[in-house]
């Protein structure tokens, strides 16, 4: 991200709380529609359904049809897929969105933990084109620096947007305490740590990987995020019957239902555990 002017971002209390509040800080409705990705963060769908908003899970902007949004979610990488969006892909949603006057919000939160692909975010030049207008970007310490107790994260982009996100938060006491603001602010300003706990990340990663792929499991995508896409193939267990048959080895893993029933063969499995965990959990599953 270049070019942002103090008044193009805003601080905020968690991630999570922005994306589950911000149809109806920006006033979305009943008779609004609010798209997001087919496999996704549930928050999204939630935030609608709190204003009455209309909603649709696709990754194909043709299956709108005639169809208008008022606000189109992407998220690249993905939760929980890992799946990183290419530049040609990102570039032709932000001209979409722009020709139509959708706002598009990027969930960017996972774009420091990119692994065999490189992860651009939609406020870069190549991608807008130099103009913020339209599209907004949200990212988080959660991920990138391990902060998730901390709530600190923040959204950058359309400065109108964000002025009307800052007047309706503000009259809600939801502006960030100032010592959070010195917190985010330090951390954001140092990279060593973020890149020791990359790579601490990439070596639980690998630990994890072939262990399940020794145990018969084929992971797609997850070039990106702090998950492993896992599956048995479609003709194999659902996701339930997975949860369960790992929850009997001790490993505790999420259901890919939670995310879209395009998940329903698959499991996402984090590898945020320490590092004895993680190769506690390869072991059971090289002797199932």
């Amino acid at each position: 991200m270049t070019g942002l002017d103090v008044d193009q971002v805003l601080p905020v209390i968690g991630s999570k709380e922005l994306i589950g509040s911000m149809p109806l800080h920006l006033g979305i409705g009943p008779g609004d529609l609010v798209v997001y990705p087919e496999l996704a963060y549930p928050t999204y769908e939630v935030s609608a359904a709190l204003v009455g908003a209309r909603t649709m899970a696709t990754d194909s902007l043709t299956a709108l049809g005639p169809e208008t949004p008022r606000l189109l979610w992407i998220n690249s990488p993905s939760n929980p897929t890992g799946r990183v969006l290419p530049k040609e892909h990102l570039k032709k949603v932000v001209d979409w969105c722009r020709e139509r006057g959708v706002l598009l919000v990027s969930d960017e939160c996972y774009i420091e933990c990119c692994w065999d692909a490189e992860a651009v975010s939609v406020l870069h030049p190549d991608i807008c084109g130099g103009s913020h207008e339209g599209i907004l970007a949200v990212h988080s310490l959660s991920k990138r620096s391990n902060l998730a107790g901390y709530r600190c994260a923040f959204v950058a982009g359309d400065r109108q947007v964000i002025a009307e996100l800052l007047a309706v938060r503000k009259n809600l006491g939801l502006q960030m305490p100032g010592p959070q603001q010195k917190v985010l602010a330090a951390v954001l300003a140092d990279d060593a740590h973020s890149l020791e706990q990359h790579a601490r990340y990439a070596a639980r990663r690998a630990t994890l990987r072939a262990a399940l792929e020794g145990a018969g499991f084929t992971v797609d995508h997850s070039e990106a995020s702090l998950y492993l896409w896992a599956t048995r193939g479609p003709e194999g267990p659902d996701c339930w019957a997975t949860v369960a048959e790992l929850a009997d080895l001790g490993i505790l893993v999420a259901p890919g239902e939670f995310y879209g029933v395009a998940g329903s063969h698959h499991v996402r499995v984090a590898f945020t555990a320490t590092d004895e965990r993680v190769a506690a959990a390869a072991a059971r599953l090289a002797a199932r």
